[in-house]
């Protein structure tokens, strides 16, 4: 009986860590109370941490009201910087893929206009704050998060709600499908997308790549 349930917990654990939000799609611009080609100048590059020049790069494809992409960012990724991006052996990059409802693409933009008023290190922390934050997303939230991290609360806020940066969002999106991602978290190891997002699987990529 023992054996029999010790099975069945590794058998959930598999489960959980090849999960992840499906969308049908809705999500888009759905809701948008704003123009999507409202962002000035060119598109955003992917935020990017650990080391820009390093030959393995960690692509991260995320919806910020993702429940799985909440728990990857809490018990996966603490484990993925202290292995790997602290010493500089990886690119980790996120790239944006809502998915799951309206606050997919607002919460998406609000992180991205902090990245523009600011720097990738500080989208990182606001990144970080948002899935933190899950449950509350919405303009209260983008606005008072946007204080935390040391920025004006009306810009990133009226970002997120006109959507301000939607030809970025839209654009990762558009190259997370060409990659084949379909459900968020997904992770790409130097242009292999991982069946699963579990640190042991993540690891062991990245350990084949170098």
């Amino acid at each position: 009986m023992n054996r029999r349930r010790a099975l069945l917990g590794a058998a959930g654990l598999a489960t959980t860590a090849l999960a992840g939000c499906l969308g049908s799609g809705a999500s888009g611009n759905s809701g948008s109370s704003g123009n999507a080609s409202g962002q000035s100048g060119d598109a955003l590059p992917a935020p990017v941490k650990g080391d820009a020049e390093a030959s393995v790069t960690v692509a991260v494809f995320e919806d910020f009201a993702c429940p799985h992409c909440r728990t990857y960012n809490v018990d996966v990724l603490p484990q993925i910087e202290s292995e790997y991006i602290e010493s500089g052996t990886i690119r980790y990059e996120h790239w944006d893929f809502p998915i799951v409802n309206q606050q997919s693409n607002d919460a998406a933009n609000a992180a991205r206009a902090v990245q523009d008023r600011a720097d990738d290190a500080a989208f990182w922390n606001y990144a970080g704050l948002l899935f933190e934050n899950q449950s509350s997303l919405g303009a209260d939230l983008y606005g008072s998060l946007a204080s935390e991290v040391g920025l004006e609360a009306d810009p990133v806020r009226s970002a997120a709600t006109n959507r301000s940066y939607e030809s970025t969002v839209q654009g990762d999106k558009e190259q997370g499908r060409q990659r084949g991602v379909t459900s968020t978290p997904t992770v790409v190891v130097n242009g292999n997308v991982l069946s699963e997002y579990s640190f042991d699987a993540i690891s062991s990529a990245i350990e084949s790549a170098r």
